[in-house]
């Protein structure tokens, strides 16, 4: 169990997940703010604060960048049928080649101008590892949506599950 001192406090982080989980379950479920509020003794503004700094708002365009995926084929084909406007996903060997193939000064400046292009994007879908996933995420200001397929580092491709980027993909729309 996660436990955090805040002064002369006792905070259990598994507490507070399981509230805010509870909390937005029952938003899904169509209760209103203010029944929530009652029901589990809360203030109605923090339920609103709380959808506020989840909520993901329409964006323009949204890119998807991941590695290694074992089954790419598949998952490049439902993001471009899904309508994504930027779409970087490598298997380890592409991954590796990609890394091999250049010089430091190079492998810099292309990755720098990645990073510019994909934070030209609203939402960008992150499929990696848990450590990948934290770097791109602090590179980025931008709304993010991860997918972690396991613990860094990932040495081999790993299979996506394409019915989870549709899940995914079919909530953002829904939001638009």
């Amino acid at each position: 169990m996660d436990i955090i001192r805040i002064q002369d406090k006792i905070i259990s982080w598994q507490k507070i997940e399981t509230m805010l989980k509870k909390i937005l379950q029952l938003r899904a479920r169509g209760f209103s703010q203010q029944e929530i509020a009652e029901r589990l003794g809360i203030d109605r503004t923090f339920i609103s604060r709380l959808e506020g700094i989840g909520e993901l708002r329409k964006g323009q365009s949204i890119a998807c960048i991941g590695f290694p995926i074992k089954n790419k084929a598949q998952i490049e084909k439902l993001l471009e049928d899904e309508g994504l406007d930027f779409i970087l996903i490598m298997s380890e060997k592409e991954r590796l080649d990609y890394v091999n193939s250049r010089s430091g000064k190079e492998l810099l400046n292309e990755l720098m101008d990645l990073i510019s292009k994909v934070r030209q994007h609203e939402l960008v879908i992150l499929i990696g590892s848990d450590e990948r996933i934290k770097l791109i995420e602090s590179m980025l200001d931008v709304q993010v949506l991860s997918i972690e397929i396991g613990a860094s580092p990932i040495t081999q491709d790993k299979w996506v599950d394409p019915g989870e980027i549709k899940k995914i993909l079919d909530m953002v729309k829904k939001a638009r």
